[in-house]
């Protein structure tokens, strides 16, 4: 019989770049549920110890380069070590510098490689290796969950975020091909889109004038919280999402469709 539960008080989760922004109301989101929460961090270490601070019995903080595979096997190792079982949930989140302000970002005509490789190198490079690093504990527990943060001007895209958007669409598909590799481990491999959220710190450079469009285009009239964004990624990780895999939910209240 499988030793996997998907219920999130039993399972330890991987949040990378889970310190501040969208990661960190991830990171809360699953200790509200119960879940052992690991906080990956980069640079930001103050405000993942702040995060550990509210939850200390089951957060742990560790720093670690999505990018830098023995990084993240030493991370793997670490959360093994001190929560006493292996992660069974990773949710990549980590996100290369960026800044969401359409105006600042390169045009068609100064796009560089070394942006568009910054983003895959980032975002594709350290979700394989996130993946990778997990699969041994989750094929030891019987099963797991990968869900991976995309967005969703694969489907509107209304703002030159070439570097950005060719890196998530990347990850969409390795997203889906994933799924279909790791479904007879019990593995199921997701993606969440979402679009402009209201606040992180990568949206914090958006000129008002942008939120008050969006919400005027949304049905719900209103732009999406990274709080409403976070009870996504608890449902892809519940039982509630046991069948479901290789697919990609967009959570922008309706703005597109999929």
């Amino acid at each position: 019989m499988s030793r996997f539960s998907p219920a999130i008080d039993t399972q330890v989760v991987l949040i990378t770049g889970s310190a501040r922004g969208l990661g960190a109301h991830l990171s809360r989101a699953f200790l509200a549920q119960g879940a052992r929460v690991v906080i990956n961090y980069f640079k930001s270490r103050d405000a993942a110890e702040t995060l550990v601070s509210e939850v200390p019995e089951r957060a742990l903080a560790v720093q670690a380069d999505v990018t830098d595979a023995e990084a993240v096997k030493a991370l793997f190792d670490r959360a093994h070590e001190h929560f006493g079982a292996p992660v069974t949930t990773v949710v990549n989140n980590a996100l290369p510098t960026f800044s969401f302000n359409g105006d600042a970002r390169p045009q068609a005509d100064s796009l560089s490689w070394a942006q568009m490789s910054q983003q895959f190198e980032g975002v594709n490079r350290g979700a394989l290796n996130t993946i990778q690093a997990a699969l041994a504990g989750m094929r030891e527990q019987g099963g797991g969950r990968i869900i991976n943060i995309g967005t969703n001007l694969f489907q509107n895209p209304v703002v030159p975020y070439h570097d950005y958007t060719a890196g998530k669409a990347a990850l969409l598909s390795l997203t889906r091909t994933l799924s279909q590799d790791l479904g007879p481990d019990n593995i199921t491999v997701n993606m969440i889109s979402g679009g402009l959220l209201r606040t992180t710190d990568a949206s914090s450079a958006t000129p008002e004038a942008v939120f008050d469009l969006i919400a005027q285009n949304t049905p719900l009239r209103r732009v999406t919280t990274p709080e409403e964004f976070a009870d996504v990624a608890l449902f892809f990780a519940s039982p509630w999402a046991r069948a479901i895999t290789g697919q990609n939910l967009i959570v922008d209240g309706g703005l597109v469709k999929g």
